[in-house]
């Protein structure tokens, strides 16, 4: 009898973890096949390489910042109703996205959707942790939501492809309203309604100075290729984001309840940590947004072709994790951390010599070797991370460290993206004045876009495709040295993690 009555409950608790799973992968698809389409975006909607950019970071950066209070949201107001509120908020700023009629339309838009998807992420892993208790049973369903969401990561750069291939870029985000149709039906059937009993006050003060701070400096670094780094307005935005930092440090120290803990941060291993969760973030599961554009806009590929391209770094992401699960027996948390970070800086160093070759070997190659090293910290920093800290501190160490994940997919793609339009514009002159073509107005700004097809009907059609050839290798120059600025940031992190967090192992 007993055997029979649990049938259900598991069944139960089954669609209950593929449900909130579901809600969480669709905030990574979405970043994912949208990084597919930018060069399609970039055509249609007539846009600069700032706007591009901003399709991306306007979503990452509400997500980032809204993440830690979406969480004490839904604990006082309920999970599932919050869940919900999150789901319909992503589905109207998905329709949006899709109808939007210029590039500022589209990332205001862009910045809603990353609103619903942090009040759609957090109560949803929210769900699956209030829904299992035993230490077996959670492992397990842990399990199942990683390969779920590694499997996201896999197959939406082909999914992107094919839509952008049979249905068009506005399709990317259209998709989305159905299935949040669907998944807000089984939530509202799956899922019960839970509390927590002491919830934590909401930290507005915290919350406004963390999103501005990071919005200034955001802004700094996407603006600073197109003004130049020392003109004063890069420099004011920069400076802005700075000092709105250091207030934000100062009031949160000061309350009673903060959006962040700042005393968690006394701890070496637990400052190891996180910067190897940032470091990872920056440097390689940014890639997901930045390859698609280099094997469309460095190597000419269509969006499908890129993402089949894409599986060398997708496969690798998803394989890794279980073998940083073996290396856990032989090898200390830091240790793993540290092996990963080498390896993606190795992987993006192979990557920056890729962007000058012309084969394929060595392209693979490095994406797999990136991918590798991704995917091995995708296993280890969110564990290294809970394990550095008291089991009473897990719940905000948990949005600590999600916080950190997507600042880092942030301020990486801002930044590399940063460095790679500098070195495209660079790059795309010198070519032409080597072979003495004078550089029509606004052919650089288009080819830093990625809009090759406006770009090169500015010049007679008989030296067109010879243009676009000195375009794409000028955009694999400066691939090539956002590619060696990630490698470096990489393996400086690898060093901190490693000389910080071996104080405890010792």
């Amino acid at each position: 009898m007993s055997s029979i009555s649990a049938a259900p409950t598991m069944s139960r608790n089954t669609s209950l973890l593929l449900t909130a799973s579901l809600g969480c992968a669709m905030t990574v698809l979405d970043t994912n096949v949208v990084g597919i389409v930018l060069p399609s975006i970039a055509r249609d909607l007539n846009a600069s390489f700032a706007d591009i950019e901003w399709v991306i970071s306007a979503y990452v950066l509400c997500f980032a910042s809204l993440l830690l209070p979406a969480g004490s949201i839904a604990d006082r107001f309920g999970r599932k109703r919050v869940f919900i509120t999150g789901i319909t908020l992503f589905a109207l700023a998905s329709l949006a996205c899709g109808l939007a009629p210029t590039a500022q339309a589209l990332y205001v838009a862009r910045a809603l959707q990353g609103v619903g998807a942090a009040l759609q992420l957090a109560p949803a892993l929210a769900v699956i942790g209030h829904a299992f208790h035993g230490e077996n049973e959670r492992a397990r369903a842990w399990a199942i939501w990683g390969g779920i969401m590694g499997l996201t990561m896999v197959v939406s750069p082909l999914i992107g492809g094919v839509i952008n291939a049979l249905l068009g870029w506005r399709w990317a985000f259209n998709i989305n309203v159905p299935i949040c149709a669907a998944l807000a039906i089984a939530v509202f059937k799956i899922v019960d309604e839970s509390r927590d009993p002491t919830p934590r006050t909401l930290d507005f003060p915290g919350i406004a100075l963390f999103a501005s701070a990071m919005f200034g400096l955001t802004w700094a670094l996407i603006l600073g290729p197109e003004r130049g780094w020392t003109s004063a307005a890069v420099v004011l935005r920069a400076l802005a984001g700075l000092c709105l930092f250091a207030l934000f440090a100062t009031v949160e120290r000061r309350r009673a309840h903060p959006m962040l803990d700042l005393t968690l941060f006394r701890s070496w291993p637990f400052v190891g940590a996180i910067v190897a969760m940032f470091a990872y973030a920056a440097c390689a599961q940014v890639m997901a947004s930045l390859l698609p554009l280099f094997l469309q806009n460095a190597r000419g590929e269509s969006a499908l072709d890129a993402g089949v391209g894409m599986l060398p770094f997708a496969l690798a992401m998803l394989l890794l994790p279980m073998v940083g699960r073996r290396l856990g027996r032989y090898l200390a948390p830091y240790q793993i951390l540290t092996l990963g970070l080498v390896i993606v800086g190795c992987g993006n160093a192979v990557m920056s010599v890729a962007a000058h070759a012309d084969g394929l070997t060595i392209l693979i190659a490095g994406m797999a070797l990136l991918g590798s090293g991704g995917g091995l910290l995708n296993g280890e920093t969110q564990k290294a991370i809970m394990g550095t800290v008291p089991r009473d501190r897990a719940g905000m160490a948990s949005g600590i460290s999600t916080t950190s994940r997507f600042s880092g997919i942030l301020l990486g793609f801002s930044g590399l993206g940063a460095v790679l339009a500098v070195g495209v514009h660079n790059a795309v002159l010198r070519n032409l004045a080597d072979a003495q073509v004078p550089a029509a107005p606004g052919f650089v700004d288009r080819i830093v876009a990625g809009d090759f097809e406006r770009a090169t009907q500015l010049y007679p059609q008989s030296i067109a495709r010879s243009v676009a050839r000195l375009a794409r290798a000028g955009y694999g120059v400066g691939f090539g040295h956002a590619f060696l600025a990630a490698a470096v940031v990489a393996l400086a992190a690898a060093g901190i993690v490693f000389c910080s967090m071996r104080r405890s192992a010792r």
